[in-house]
């Protein structure tokens, strides 16, 4: 069958147990029509990039998918229906990652101070003193 990677974005104003139910009830879409999640990670509420149906804010649900196409038509017609779904992405992969995603790998949020072949960041304290501006009065030139 097709690998798939699956993100959806649900309404800011559900809780986090409804977000939970939400991934169970299209889990159980997929697996009613011969499919299979291997993964799922909650990513959490999140803020977007812009605004989405007036939601400044989403839960971010990220699934990897073994399913026959029909049942992942199903599951984006079910998703277009829902409320509480502002939007959703399918991309067929041609392997399934191991172990967590790039989002929940700790170490890659930890690595802020890494400013790449710019160097590490200066410091306040690193900087030239700024000139002073001199005003001529406009009676002297």
């Amino acid at each position: 069958m097709p690998l798939y990677e699956h993100t959806f974005l649900a309404r800011q104003d559900i809780s986090a147990q409804q977000a939970d139910a939400l991934t169970e009830h299209f889990k159980g879409v997929l697996e009613a029509n011969g499919g299979k999640v291997t993964k799922v990670e909650n990513w959490g509420l999140r803020t977007a990039a812009y605004k989405i149906q007036k939601n400044r804010k989403a839960h971010y649900i990220f699934m990897n998918v073994d399913a026959p196409s029909a049942a992942l038509a199903e599951m984006e017609r079910q998703m277009r229906i829902h409320e509480d779904v502002l939007r959703n992405m399918t991309i067929r992969v041609d392997a399934l990652e191991e172990g967590p995603s790039a989002m929940m790998k700790k170490s890659d949020r930890d690595d802020r101070g890494d400013r790449g072949d710019r160097g590490p960041r200066r410091d306040r304290d690193d900087r030239p003193p700024r000139r002073e501006r001199t005003e001529t009065p406009a009676g002297d030139a």
